[in-house]
């Protein structure tokens, strides 16, 4: 049996983990669950799976669990204090890290102290702090094992064959809910539009990033970290059907890839039984190839999403230039989404907040966290 600490157990990710150890029932126990403020889908999920250990992100949420859940013997912390304790736990297998923003950075770097299995839903923890995570997971040797479906995806296209001779790798996107638009088109969009993705059920922050393409140049600098290949030999390519989910092409000519329905359980079951594969339940959608009849292919419109090109500059430029990029998405984010400033004004602040900024080499925790101060600031400003 293999027991999980659980970071985000209320978002989608987490929400769908939790799928999983419903559905092979007995294969796991459930250690700590972590979240944000949501008390009554956290007390629900507590008294389901039992966990020794329930952290609430915001104070007062976790006073309040504590209340609601006086009558179990479950624990009830709070803030990053707590986010540390449950990683740094001796008694657990696999941390599944699943929280939205930087403050999965710190949880990992303690599991990975604690010698634990990380499968990492968090696109922060490499994005911004990569040069940090990678050499410490191989000192202590603690396996990083991708969820995000592109990674997931890479990761099995790299089974069994040589590292070294990765020639490329092919990171797929559906384009989102604006595929095919141009400029002038997303002029007057509005969340609800950008919140309408074709092909995938996920949280309303990264569903906004997919409609931006943010999330794809995050992705893209999560796979420089997580594989080891230089910007150059990554690319994206729009794939409207979502079934292939990433490619590794080889210095021959080979090209690997992993396809499956657009569905979060897959990869995120992968890194939890990794390296075994599990039967999934029938009622699970498959690939029908005969139903699908082509798949299509198209290159990514950078002049109009512009946060990819964007994102190669931050990732190449390294230092804290990676967490300009992703803080100052997260609040432009934020505030698209609550109707102060318009969705194309989102890659805007992006660009401003870079170009302000002075990179500093080789940062550490601290110094990322100032980034990301200095980031959420220029946007706070420019907005104003």
């Amino acid at each position: 049996m293999k027991r999980l600490v659980l970071l985000g157990s209320t978002g989608s990710i987490g929400s769908q983990t939790l799928d999983i150890v419903r559905e092979y029932a007995g294969e796991f126990s459930v250690t700590a669950l972590a979240a944000a403020s949501n008390t009554e889908l956290m007390e629900k999920q507590v008294r389901e799976f039992g966990p020794a250990y329930a952290v609430l992100w915001n104070e007062d949420a976790a006073a309040e669990l504590k209340v609601r859940i006086g009558d179990l013997p479950t624990k009830v912390l709070s803030g990053m204090d707590g986010l540390l304790t449950i990683a740094s736990l001796p008694d657990y297998d696999i941390l599944l890290t699943a929280v939205v923003g930087m403050i999965g950075i710190r949880p990992t770097i303690a599991a990975i102290k604690a010698r634990k299995t990380i499968a990492l839903a968090n696109k922060e923890t490499l994005v911004c702090a990569g040069h940090i995570i990678m050499p410490l997971a191989k000192e202590y040797g603690s396996a990083i094992l991708p969820v995000d479906s592109e990674h997931s995806a890479i990761f099995q296209s790299l089974n069994g064959e040589p590292k070294d001779r990765i020639e490329k790798i092919w990171l797929t996107c559906s384009g989102g809910p604006f595929r095919g638009k141009k400029r002038e088109e997303l002029l007057s969009v509005k969340a609800e539009d950008a919140l309408k993705h074709p092909n995938w059920s996920m949280g309303k922050k990264i569903t906004i990033d997919s409609a931006s393409m943010v999330n794809k140049g995050l992705e893209v600098m999560e796979a420089k970290w997580l594989f080891g290949v230089d910007y150059d030999r990554i690319r994206v390519v729009i794939h409207p059907e979502s079934v292939v989910h990433s490619m590794v092409e080889y210095v021959d000519g080979a090209v690997m890839a992993e396809l499956g329905a657009p569905d979060m359980r897959l990869p995120i079951q992968y890194a939890l039984f990794y390296p075994d594969r599990r039967p999934a339940d029938a009622s699970r959608p498959r690939a029908d190839f005969c139903a699908l009849g082509k798949l299509c292919f198209e290159e990514p419109d950078t002049e109009t999403f512009r946060a990819l090109p964007l994102a190669v500059r931050a990732g190449k430029t390294g230092g804290t230039m990676p967490t300009i990029f992703n803080a100052a998405n997260e609040e432009a984010v934020a505030h698209f989404l609550a109707g102060r400033i318009s969705f194309l004004r989102i890659v805007e602040l992006i660009e401003e907040a870079m170009d302000a900024h002075v990179p500093v080499t080789d940062p550490d925790v601290d110094r990322i966290l100032e980034a990301e101060k200095e980031a959420r600031e220029s946007v706070l400003k420019s907005i104003k």
